[in-house]
């Protein structure tokens, strides 16, 4: 006997997780310095280099990093994607630009949204600035930044 019905290739499930996540000594200053408009990195005492968000010890020399270190709300564009499709869930609505970030006087890039700036003229090494969100509404988060825009004289 033949079973003539469609093979199953999929089934939606609803699933939801809910994690707690312990920030640890480094990002947490970290949060708390973000919440004052300010943006704090961790200078590795082996290579110099300065990471942010800092994440407690050097990726490069795999040692503590302590010394902390203010950085600008400037950077250039490394790299980027302008996403087309959107994301369930978030209120950014497409296409949009999220961007890899080299604040100034760091050696690591950070992950944000780039605005202002129609998608066909974002490119590498562009200058970018950060927009903060209303003091009112800062909180312990990166959000803080609502997103980066072309630097002033850029």
């Amino acid at each position: 006997m033949t079973d003539a019905r469609e093979p199953v290739t999929g089934i939606e499930v609803p699933i939801y997780l809910n994690y707690e996540f312990t920030a640890g000594a480094a990002l947490a200053r970290f949060l708390a310095s973000i919440r004052e408009g300010r943006i704090m990195g961790q200078r590795c005492p082996g290579c110099a280099s300065v990471y942010v968000p800092p994440r407690g010890s050097c990726s490069r020399c795999g040692i503590p990093t302590e010394e902390e270190v203010e950085v600008k709300d400037t950077g250039v564009i490394e790299a980027f994607t302008i996403v087309h499709i959107p994301i369930p869930g978030n209120p950014i609505k497409p296409p949009f630009i999220a961007a890899s970030i080299l604040l100034d006087g760091t050696d690591m890039a950070c992950l944000h949204l780039v605005s202002e700036v129609p998608t066909e003229q974002v490119h590498v090494g562009m200058r970018v600035q950060a927009v903060w969100r209303p003091r009112e509404e800062w909180d312990y988060t990166f959000e803080n930044i609502a997103w980066f825009k072309p630097a002033e004289g850029a």
